[in-house]
């Protein structure tokens, strides 16, 4: 009987046993599974907060800022800190909450620099630049992988601070990565509670990392978008200002066949042209090629074309027209930018072409050898400095005017070095040589035919439609 009684009390102890163990592997379950959904909600809530952050347009410093603090609110941390990989393949912090242990020993002295102890760590942290490598966050970075430091005292990777309150007792380093690609590395350091991080925190913050990672590089797409837009405004605009300088039509002229072509390289090209009727039989032919792209350079040749129409009515020397023009332009121009300029006045009266050149490209003049009875080209060639690249003085000093015959049939031909500089698949340009060529083969045909001629001669030698620069061509030719 009393084997049967203590058989009894073994077998309830048992069943108790297990009954507990059970109960509490339950609530380790319960546990467990409030922890994991602890953390879903910290991350989702932390998304949610990139996301705004996003919609807000925050900068990437300012984002590096919500995350900093976003871990120090999630793992009860003391101090955060992101560091950034730099251009140069070395680390650098770029954020920070906290007073956060700098990753290099404190120059000596350091401590009364500033007033606040903390701005001063924060400025020491921003200029610390470290190759990867380097530390723990150097280790971190340069194996992708994170690490928990439950006792940071023993960890040799770390710097150990005279300061108390900079010793690093515990932290959590993780990297923030966009598909393979390091951004920087999250790190959190010293719990609230005194106590080493746990594998919850440690989860938790390679979480934060991870999303990180996504809402950064989303941040450069969307500086990019915006980046992108505000380039597609611009072109448009320096795009409609340029057409404004464009003529819409070209001046009608007893005795004068005429035409002009350009092709901009890309929305927004550099050169300019420009037909200005001086009288019944008289007028302005003026070529340009500005040495920028874009919106400013839109604006200097708009701000170019106004003066040179403005004195061209006012005055009849090319030369002296392109001295006004320099002067005129000395104060618009910024350093480095310059308009080279070739501006002609043919007056069929008097059966001349004069002209002046501010660097610009030779314009060819075609005509008939009466004694051998062919057609020659001449270059015309002349003296002179592009606008804004000079001093007054020496523009005005070395510019020159000349003046040739224009006869009936002779055709004078204007325009930029991206026609005559394009090259063929073996690197060989076109040449103005070229163009004389095809110009004389070419000048009995009509003005528009003629330029025509010169394109498709263009394409022929380039193998292709698209060019590498802006192509201007002008074309008069006399026809009675």
């Amino acid at each position: 009987m009393l084997i049967f009684l203590v058989g009894l009390i073994v077998g309830a102890f048992c069943v108790f046993g297990l009954f507990y163990r059970e109960r509490r592997r339950n609530s380790d379950l319960e546990d467990k599974a409030r922890l994991i959904q602890q953390e879903k909600l910290i991350v989702v809530d932390f998304m949610h907060n990139m996301v705004e952050a996003l919609g807000e347009g925050l900068s990437r410093e300012e984002l590096y800022q919500r995350i900093v603090h976003a871990s120090i609110v999630s793992t009860g941390a003391l101090s955060a800190c992101v560091f950034e990989k730099t251009s140069k393949n070395t680390m650098k912090g770029v954020a920070v909450e906290g007073l956060f242990p700098p990753h290099r020993p404190l120059p000596a002295g350091s401590r009364v620099k500033l007033a606040t102890r903390a701005k001063f760590i924060e400025q020491i942290l921003r200029s610390e630049e470290f190759p990867m490598g380097e530390g723990v966050v150097g280790s971190v970075a340069k194996a992708g992988k994170a690490e928990l430091i439950a006792d940071g005292e023993s960890d040799e990777r770390i710097v150990k601070h005279d300061d108390p309150a900079l010793v690093v007792k515990t932290a959590i380093c993780a990297p923030i990565m966009f598909r393979n690609r390091l951004i920087g590395v999250l790190t959190v350091c010293n719990s609230s509670d005194g106590l080493p991080f746990t594998q919850t925190d440690y989860s938790l913050v390679q979480s934060i990392a991870e999303q990180a990672g996504m809402a950064i590089h989303n941040n450069e797409f969307l500086s990019l978008q915006i980046e992108k837009k505000q380039i597609d405004v611009d072109l448009t605009l320096a795009r409609n200002i340029q057409l404004m300088l464009v003529p819409q039509e070209l001046p009608v002229i007893e005795g004068i066949d005429m035409d002009a072509r350009y092709v901009s390289a890309k929305e927004v090209g550099g050169d300019l042209y420009d037909l200005i009727q001086l009288g019944p039989t008289k007028f302005g032919v003026a070529v340009a090629d500005v040495s920028g792209k874009g919106i400013p350079a839109s604006i200097i040749m708009a701000i170019c074309r106004t003066n040179l129409r403005h004195y061209a009515h006012r005055i009849h020397s090319p030369a002296e027209v392109l001295k006004r023009v320099n002067k005129a332009m000395a104060g618009e121009m910024r350093q480095g930018m310059f308009i080279t300029v070739l501006y002609a006045i043919i007056d069929l009266e008097k059966g001349m072409i004069e002209f002046a050149r501010a660097g610009h490209e030779q314009a060819i003049l075609c005509r008939m050898d009466k004694e051998r009875r062919t057609p020659i080209t001449e270059s015309l060639s002349s003296e002179g400095m592009p606008v804004g690249l000079v001093d007054e003085e020496i523009f005005d000093e070395v510019i020159e005017e000349r003046a040739v015959p224009f006869e009936r049939d002779d055709v004078f031909v204007a325009y930029t070095d991206g026609l005559t500089e394009t090259p063929n698949a073996d690197g060989k340009e076109f040449s103005s040589s070229r163009l004389s060529d095809v110009i004389k083969v070419l000048r009995k045909r009509e003005a528009c035919d003629l330029n025509e001629g010169v394109f498709e001669s263009l394409e022929r030698f380039t193998g292709s439609r698209r060019f590498g620069d802006d192509l201007t061509l002008v074309t008069i030719k006399r026809v009675s």
